[in-house]
């Protein structure tokens, strides 16, 4: 009996150190389990904090020493003109250059201008000894000698016809030969005049009986002498190229610009241009379109678009390379802001830093159209009036990619 009774308290302790044993591994578990869950959705908890804030517009929050090297300024309203722009180059205007020829064959003898020289028109520009004048002089100075000797055996005939000691018909030779004489001479005088002499020195020839075998070479224009290929002594004829001299009037030049195909239609004769310069940057040459080409360059697309560029001051010289541009419809109306208060993002999405009190700047999208002077015209994010920040605005977006970086 005494032996059970041990029995059954041992098997009584045993049970319940079990349970104890039991009950607190219930609530380790337990407590254990309510721990991780906490833990598991502490972090969750903090990976919506920055998700939650990536949906609006990021804010900065400047300090006073930060606002220093920001420059604040309201969106105004500027007109954008509505321009199409081109690429080409200053040439002469070949309406008024031209390549100075002698009329007739002959060796130059003397020269008398130099490359940029500026020349009147009628001014001598060379001088040649040239055959074909020395012929025609000739003929001159003979047919003078022929007229003479028939005037005088028409004078002698007339005398004796009046005793009747002439036959009729010699007097009326006499008449005829005197007249064919005068018709030779007036022709030799013109054939002489072509060659430039002029009525004075024929006169002299004639008197003389002394050619003058200079045959003068004037500008045919005012203008600058823009090439010169001859020395004294060089054979030159008519067409022969390169001319002796070339001549233009460089108060209107050409520019020639090539415009792509799809902007031809934009163009017409008779619209103003604006033509800028690298060589002389700041400053703009009005001018008016000339031609349209009327054909299009396979290879390249393009259209010749030339233009008349006034140019009193000789500033511009050919070759250079030059842009216009060229209004082809009313300007527009808009916001604007300068150029450096818009960003471009890596998206490709345009931004500016918007503020209201000057210390704290948000982000905000923007449609950016025309530029024009310094200025994006805003089409849609801004409204005139709105503070925006201009000079900085690079340095609060690359704060912003900084801390979104850490």
């Amino acid at each position: 009996m005494h032996f059970g009774s041990k029995a059954r308290f041992a098997g009584a302790a045993a049970a319940l150190i079990l349970a104890v044993a039991g009950d607190f591994a219930f609530h380790r578990w337990t407590g254990g389990g309510a721990q991780a869950t906490a833990d598991a959705a502490e972090p969750a908890q903090k990976a919506e904090t920055p998700s939650a804030a990536a949906a609006g517009p990021p804010t900065l929050a400047l300090t006073d020493a930060q606002l220093q090297s920001i420059k604040i300024e309201p969106v105004g309203e500027r007109e954008f003109p509505i321009e199409k722009d081109a690429v080409g180059s200053i040439d002469f205007d070949e309406e008024t250059a031209v390549q100075v020829f002698p009329p007739y064959q002959g060796r130059i003898v003397s020269l008398y201008a130099s490359v940029g020289d500026t020349v009147k028109q009628g001014q001598t520009l060379f001088t040649i000894q040239s055959p074909d004048l020395i012929q025609a002089e000739s003929t001159l100075i003979a047919a003078a000698a022929t007229l003479d000797l028939t005037s005088a055996a028409l004078a002698r005939a007339r005398k004796m016809a009046t005793v009747e000691a002439i036959a009729q018909k010699d007097l009326e030779q006499a008449a005829s030969d005197q007249q064919a004489a005068d018709g030779a001479l007036k022709a030799a005088r013109d054939a002489v005049s072509v060659f430039g002499k002029t009525d004075d020195e024929i006169k002299k020839m004639i008197s003389a009986r002394k050619i003058d075998p200079l045959l003068v070479v004037p500008s045919p224009l005012d203008g600058k002498v823009t090439a010169r290929n001859a020395q004294p002594g060089l054979l030159v004829q008519p067409g022969n190229p390169p001319a002796p001299y070339s001549v233009a009037d460089p108060s209107i030049v050409w520019m020639l610009a090539n415009v792509t195909e799809s902007d031809s239609p934009s163009f017409a004769v008779g619209q103003t241009v604006k033509v800028s310069v690298m060589a002389l940057p700041g400053r703009t040459f009005d001018g008016k379109i000339a031609t349209i080409g009327a054909t299009v360059d396979p290879n390249t697309h393009t259209v010749l678009v030339r233009s008349a560029i006034a140019d009193p001051k000789h500033e511009l010289r050919p070759g250079m390379l030059a842009t216009f541009l060229i209004d082809i419809a009313r300007p527009e109306h808009a916001p604007a802001v300068p150029v450096n208060g818009v960003v471009r993002e890596g998206d490709g999405t345009m931004t500016v830093w918007v503020t209201t009190d000057r210390h704290h700047f948000t982000q905000r999208v923007v449609k950016v159209g025309l530029q024009h002077d310094g200025f994006d015209q805003i089409v849609d994010g801004l409204q005139p009036g709105d503070l925006v920040a201009t000079d900085g605005a690079l340095f609060l977006d690359n704060k912003v990619t900084a801390g979104a970086t850490d």
